[in-house]
C-alpha cells in the first residue's frame, strides 16, 4: 500500500483544458469538428448512398410490419386454423376449377411455359 493520498497523485501541471472548459465551449469544439468533417465529404455522390439506404430503411420497416402483423395473427388462438383452412379451400377451389380435365390442365401448362418463356427467357 502507498502512502499517497489522491491528491498527491494528482499533479498540479498535468490539468488539461477539457476537464476545465464548460458543457458549452465542449459542445461548440465538437460541433466544429462535426463541420470540418462534413466539410470534406463530397456531396454529389450521396445521392445513390441515400437511395440505397432508403431501400434498406424501407425493407427494414417492411418486415417489422409484416412481423407484428404475423404475431398479432398468431396470438389469436382460433385464426391462424381459419386462415389455414382457408388457403386449403381456395387451393381446392382452384385445383377443381384448373386441373379437372385434360383440357384445363394443358391450358395451364401452357401459361406456365408463357410465364417462364417471359421471365427466364
Amino acid at each position: 500500500m502507498s502512502d499517497n493520498t489522491p491528491e498527491s497523485n494528482q499533479d498540479s501541471g498535468s490539468d488539461t483544458n477539457s476537464e476545465n472548459k464548460s458543457f458549452s465551449e465542449k459542445y461548440s469544439d465538437v460541433m466544429g469538428k462535426i463541420n470540418e468533417t462534413l466539410g470534406t465529404i463530397d456531396w454529389t455522390q450521396m445521392g445513390k448512398y441515400g437511395k440505397a439506404a432508403g431501400v434498406i430503411a424501407v425493407v427494414v420497416i417492411a418486415q417489422i410490419i409484416i412481423k407484428i402483423v404475423i404475431d398479432t395473427i398468431n396470438f389469436f388462438p382460433i385464426l391462424p386454423g381459419l386462415l389455414e383452412l382457408l388457403g386449403v379451400v381456395v387451393a381446392g377451389q382452384w385445383s377443381w376449377q384448373n386441373l379437372r380435365t385434360s383440357e384445363n390442365r394443358e391450358a395451364v401448362l401452357e401459361r406456365v411455359q408463357n410465364l417462364k418463356k417471359t421471365y427466364l427467357g
